[in-house]
């Protein structure tokens, strides 16, 4: 979580807000390539990336 907070305080100190749906789409992309490592669906997520 002190990483989360020290991201945090770094876009806010540099008002880098613009970074922030980056991040969110980066995590949502880790997050399903996670998910579907074992199912039947994750050739075919593969091929898409």
């Amino acid at each position: 979580m002190e990483f989360l907070k020290d991201l945090w305080a770094f876009l806010k100190t540099r008002k880098k807000y613009w970074l922030v749906p980056i991040i969110i789409i980066l995590l949502l992309i880790g997050i399903l390539f996670v998910l579907t490592e074992g199912s039947a669906a994750g050739a075919f997520i593969y091929t898409l990336f």
